[in-house]
């Protein structure tokens, strides 16, 4: 997939996702396709827009502003960036443990299509992080990540009507629990401190 057509999908899932679910339902991917095609391009927008605003920007507060050291920044960024495709892979493996038990069928490949593509909300709000005050704007494209997890859920992992809710709340909750660990362990590390976690 080029920057082209990456910008083409990202578009279609976030204009019209119930369209573009299906086409991705049926197209031929793999795991390989998905992360190196796709995902390694728009998760690194909120990790290098998060560098970028920590170390020139800085979040200001009753007029001081605080800027991150230039080193701990890049730790930031580069953890932030792993984290965030090895979180995607995780969430893309829950969704497929989960399948049976939701009257789904596993499908590792479709289970990492939803995973992907859902995140893509979320990744390209994360150039909000360019001015810290306003990284909490990246919520939003949050929500709307997971508006989309729930459609590709119901279309592509296709579970029994009255069990697509379940299905989709059982797989925010461990989502939600994996993105506050990664969150704080990347701050851990690049910062000493959970203080900087965005």
């Amino acid at each position: 997939m080029d920057f082209n057509a990456i910008i083409k999908r990202a578009i279609a899932i976030l204009t019209k996702p119930n369209d573009e679910w299906k086409v991705i339902k049926g197209e031929s991917a793999t795991i390989q396709d998905l992360f190196l095609k796709y995902a390694i391009l728009l998760a690194a927008i909120p990790a290098v827009a998060g560098f970028l605003g920590w170390i020139i920007i800085g979040r200001s507060f009753l007029g001081i502003t605080i800027r991150a050291p230039f080193g701990r920044g890049f730790l930031w960024l580069l953890f932030t960036y792993i984290f965030s495709l090895v979180g995607v892979y995780l969430l893309g493996l829950i969704i497929d443990v989960l399948a049976p038990t939701f009257g789904a069928q596993k499908d590792m490949v479709m289970s990492l299509k939803v995973a992907v593509y859902a995140n893509t909300a979320v990744w390209i709000a994360g150039i909000f992080y360019l001015i810290p005050n306003l990284s909490f704007l990246a919520f939003i494209g949050g929500l709307y990540s997971l508006f989309l997890l729930y459609l590709g859920i119901r279309d592509l992992k296709e579970p029994p009507q009255d069990k697509a809710t379940g299905y989709f709340i059982a797989t925010i909750v461990v989502s939600i629990v994996i993105s506050i660990i990664i969150g704080m362990i990347v701050a851990v590390i690049a910062f000493g401190t959970t203080r900087f976690w965005m």
